[in-house]
Parts: C-alpha cells; structure tokens; sequence
C-alpha cells in the first residue's frame, strides 16, 4: 500500500469504529480513546484524521447522509404514483430500523452538546443545509414527474419534513406505544397533493 492509501485506510477504519461506538454508547459517553482501540489506532490518530470527537461525529453525519441521500435516489426512482411517494417518505418507517432508531437519539445528544460551540454548529448546518438543498431537488424532479403538488415550497417542506422525523423518533424513543408511522402519514400526505386526482 502506498502512504496516500495507508491513510484512506486509516481514515476509514476510524469513521467505521467512531459511527459503532457512537451509536453502541452514545455520543456524550464516548471518548476518543474507546474510538482508537476499536479502531485498533491510539487516540493521536483521532485527532489527526478528525480533530477530535465533534470532527469524527461530523465525519460519520457526512458519510452517513451521504448514503442516505443515494438510497432516497435509487427508491424514488422506482416510484410511479402519490400513495407510493407518501410511503417512500414516511419517516416513521425507522421503527423498524434500530441503527434508525439509536441515530436520532444520539444525534440529539450531539445537537445539545455544541448548542454552545458556533465552529461545530455552523459545520453540522451547512450539512444540513446541503442534503436539505439535495433532497429538495430531487423532490421536485420526482413531484413533477409524478403530477405532484408539494402544499408548501419544497425547501420548508423538506425542512419540515426532517424536524418531523427527528422529534417523531425522539417521541418513540420515549414511548414506543406511539404510533409514529400513522401520524407521519397523514402528515405527508397532506404535504404532497396528488394533482393526477384533480
């Protein structure tokens, strides 16, 4: 291997352990150290590939809205009406999904803890901000496609959308009994008017 790709590799199996830990212990009970041991690196190699702990936590969000993003691009491609879009994108589908479900928790744990730290807000909402803009745009290939209306501007739908999925899956975190994936459904579809109806 050469030393260009000895990093690449050490990078990712750093990203790899950090997203484990992460979602094993959270992102607060987390320590740079039980990331390089899982990693089979020292701690040194955190800070170097990552800055520390808020920079790896960045990293696995980036890596991981990637993929989500890929995933929403190869499913929406295979939708053909309303009732199918309303499924697609019906956040409360993570209750079957405990990676889902154990993410939103710690992500909420990441939120809290740089609330009071600009440097790493402002990173994780440029993030936001893109995969916001990303999945804004493909919505409005798709509804167009489709004879979709969305009821508000596609960016606060998708902004709205998000949050909703986020605090559903806090809510079911807290009470499992909720029925999150009925009320997501109603909402979103009620976000997307079905004009091949009209």
């Amino acid at each position: 291997m050469t030393r260009a790709q000895q990093q690449e590799r050490t990078h990712q199996m750093l990203l790899d352990a950090g997203r484990e830990v992460f979602l094993r212990r959270g992102f607060l009970a987390t320590t740079v150290e039980e990331v390089a041991v899982a990693a089979g690196f020292t701690r040194g190699a955190v800070y170097k590939h990552f800055g520390g702990k808020e920079g790896l936590w960045q990293a696995v969000s980036d890596a991981r809205a990637g993929a989500l993003l890929a995933g929403l691009r190869t499913a929406i491609e295979r939708v053909t009406c309303h009732a199918e879009l309303v499924a697609l994108l019906n956040p409360g589908g993570f209750v079957h999904d405990e990676d889902a479900r154990r993410w939103t928790v710690v992500a909420a744990e990441f939120l809290a803890a740089i609330a009071g730290q600009p440097e790493h807000a402002a990173a994780l909402a440029a993030l936001q901000r893109r995969v916001d803009a990303e999945v804004a745009a493909l919505l409005a290939r798709h509804c167009a496609r489709l004879r979709i209306r969305p009821a508000v501007p596609l960016p606060h739908l998708v902004v709205a959308w998000g949050a909703m999925g986020g605090g559903l899956a806090l809510i079911h975190a807290m009470d499992p009994t909720t029925d999150v994936a009925a009320i997501a459904a109603g909402v979103v579809a009620v976000l997307f008017v079905d004009e091949s109806r009209t």
